[in-house]
């Protein structure tokens, strides 16, 4: 067993040096600053342009919602279905 443990030790080093080793040039050393903010502001773009169409969708769904209801304060049964069965409060 204390043999097994050894070689488990040994092993785990090895992964932590190899991924702690330089990689050499990235992307944003290899890109111009303009191309940079260039992507930078696509990509503020593309977040606006997002979160306008969640609004959007959250603003049909309520819509839809108020839609529902008022179909629904129109139907007698379904109104007869959830109202208080307590008719005493109502004297």
């Amino acid at each position: 067993m204390a043999k097994k443990d050894r070689r488990r030790s040994q092993d785990r080093p090895a992964v932590k040096e190899k991924a702690s080793e330089p990689q050499g040039a990235t992307l944003k050393d290899l890109l111009g600053a303009d191309t940079i903010s260039k992507l930078k502001a696509q990509a503020e773009e593309m977040k606006q342009a997002e979160a306008a169409r969640k609004e959007q969708l959250r603003k049909q769904e309520e819509e839809a919602k108020k839609q529902e209801q008022k179909r629904l304060e129109n139907d007698f049964a379904y109104l007869l279905e959830n109202s208080d069965k307590n008719w005493s409060k109502y004297k």
